[in-house]
């Protein structure tokens, strides 16, 4: 994590691409969206718990949904 820190990268998913690749060689046009839970094991502060990841997503849920709803339309 600390090398993609020093790469700039700002976040790093756990599985966007291997779906995104797959849908694309299925020949899906493919997007993303993702929910940032958390920060990685030795960049954050404590240690990492599941429970706080789930509280995270929970709360997240009606953005997204706003954001799902708007995209759909707009499409």
């Amino acid at each position: 994590m600390r090398a993609y820190g020093l790469w700039g990268v700002d976040a790093v998913g756990m599985s966007t691409v291997p779906e995104a690749m797959l849908g694309n060689a299925m020949g899906m046009e493919v997007a993303a969206v993702s929910c940032i839970t958390n920060r990685a094991a030795g960049i954050g502060e404590g240690p990492l718990v599941h429970d706080a990841v789930l509280a995270v997503a929970e709360a997240a849920v009606p953005r997204m949904t706003q954001l799902l709803n708007a995209i759909i339309a707009a499409a």
